[in-house]
């Protein structure tokens, strides 16, 4: 699965980029569905994708209360 890392940074950076991943392809879903049904789904997909990223720097700040990473 890649490298592995045990500090909180690196995790938050892996998840990020994970999450960044998956938000950039139901973008790409939900513009390109003709279909109103499942383009909704692609939109709430992204918007799934947006809360949890959100959520991760609430998280990140209170387990960095300095905020040396953003």
């Amino acid at each position: 699965m890649g490298q592995e890392t045990g500090d909180l940074t690196g995790l938050f950076h892996r998840l990020n980029n994970q999450l960044g991943v998956i938000l950039a392809n139901a973008e790409l879903l939900e513009k390109r569905l003709s279909d109103e049904t499942h383009r909704a789904r692609a939109g709430q997909v992204v918007s799934s994708v947006l809360d949890a990223i959100s959520t991760i720097q609430h998280i990140r700040k209170l387990t960095d209360p300095d905020g040396a990473r953003q």
